[in-house]
């Protein structure tokens, strides 16, 4: 990317906007000069100073300023650069552009511009899904403003979860990047367009059902005791929300986990790995399966009916078996098999290169491949993930669980719409 570039950044008020700091960073680290206006409500959450100092020049944020109209002016600020750039974009910004609303200098740079447009919507999941918020994001894309996100999530809010969460800041700089080469930006979230720039609507999975599976199983060694892994759910659970948010009817089969069941999906609660896949074949047909619980590969053959006791007969030997093979099963199903078949594979080493070989060895469509060796990837909310199939290998930076799963659907949405070779 040239140096020469450059955006004006407008910064709304909301808790995301401290995530437009690693932001500035970024662009200034690709070269991309960035102007930044401030808006008094996206003061309460970072100061001006925090924002001049990472862009490196002045942060604007009066219309009234003598000093700043005789030196630059908001017409000038709003023309005298290569894109606009609204994040995080409030409900209460997308409302002033859709209604053409001038009454500040993020508002007034926006109608005075005739440069283009790239929000970066944030609000809770209520206000997005709101008529007016709706209506007003209509009126934006058909003024042809560029969209990424909003991401689903759980939101700053106790307890509250859904669409509205900004997209990342590596998400916005890639539409940032698209748009100063002159491309259309493809939406991260689900409102607008899919990578490609195929429009979708707000629902790319709608009509489908898509059955995911989530956390560990529990095999019973006597009435108190199991062989499990450290597996917490939070994954497969955030990839239900996720395919929900997205229009799809979702079943999820859920192992033993202290999360709540993801709202508007079908969640079927078993225990071990036999009961996952009765429940999965159960669940069948579906046009989508994802297969991201952490089967426990062997079950005791002979659990004991009552809890063993330690005694003079020393440690009592345990005869393993292995459990079924739920994603194999599935995915080499003659008829009835889902058109789109996702594996997991959680590694602690060569993580590529045994994931190629689950891959070929299960018969699914796609391997989602992580790094567990380490510590905070099982049970934490973070996760690396490299998605490999018989094309290649993608590998994604270090994301929040409930990024990886929104990123994850909208993939998964581009295949299924993607034509079949005959």
């Amino acid at each position: 990317m040239s140096a020469s570039r450059s955006i004006l950044l407008i910064i709304g008020g909301g808790i995301a906007a401290y995530k437009v700091l690693e932001l500035i960073r970024r662009l200034k680290d690709r070269g991309i000069a960035s102007r930044c206006i401030l808006t008094k409500a996206g003061e309460e959450f970072i100061t001006p100073l925090s924002v001049s100092s990472l862009a490196g020049e002045r942060c604007f944020t009066d219309l009234f300023s003598l000093t700043d109209e005789a030196d630059i002016g908001h017409i000038a600020l709003s023309r005298s650069t290569d894109l606009l750039v609204v994040a995080p974009a409030t409900a209460d910004l997308i409302a002033k552009m859709a209604t053409g609303l001038a009454n500040d200098l993020a508002s007034t740079a926006l109608l005075a511009t005739d440069k283009r447009v790239l929000i970066a919507p944030a609000m809770n999941p209520k206000m997005w899904e709101h008529p007016a918020t709706q209506r007003n994001m209509a009126q934006l894309e058909k003024d042809g403003v560029l969209v990424v996100g909003p991401n689903s999530g759980a939101m700053a809010e106790r307890g509250e979860s859904g669409p509205g969460r900004m997209a990342e800041p590596n998400e916005i700089l890639g539409a940032i990047e698209q748009a100063l080469a002159g491309e259309t930006p493809r939406a991260i979230g689900f409102l607008g367009r899919l990578p490609g720039g195929a429009a979708t609507g707000s629902k790319p999975l709608a009509g489908q059902h898509v059955l995911i599976t989530s956390g560990p199983t529990h095999e019973p060694i006597d009435p108190v005791r199991y062989i499990a892994n450290r597996s917490s759910g939070k994954q497969g659970h955030a990839i239900a929300a996720a395919a929900a948010a997205a229009g799809a009817s979702v079943t999820l089969v859920s192992g033993p986990v202290s999360l709540p069941d993801p709202a508007g999906v079908t969640t079927i609660h078993v225990e071990s790995a036999r009961e996952m896949l009765a429940a999965v074949e159960s669940a069948l047909p579906a046009d989508i399966a994802i297969f991201a619980a952490a089967v426990a590969d062997w079950r005791v053959a002979d659990a004991a009916p009552e809890k063993m006791k330690k005694g003079a007969g020393g440690t009592p030997a345990l005869s393993l078996v292995e459990n079924p093979d739920i994603l194999a099963t599935i995915a080499h199903r003659k008829a009835g098999r889902p058109a789109c078949v996702v594996g997991f594979a959680a590694e602690t080493e060569h993580v590529i290169e045994y994931a190629r070989a689950k891959l070929a060895k299960k018969g699914c469509d796609l391997i989602v491949a992580n790094d567990v060796g380490g510590t905070g990837v099982m049970g934490g909310d973070a996760n690396t993930v490299h998605l490999v199939t018989t094309e290649g290998v993608e590998t994604w930076p270090t994301l929040a669980k409930d990024e990886v799963a929104n990123r994850l659907i909208a993939h998964i949405a581009r295949l299924a719409q993607a034509p079949k070779a005959n």
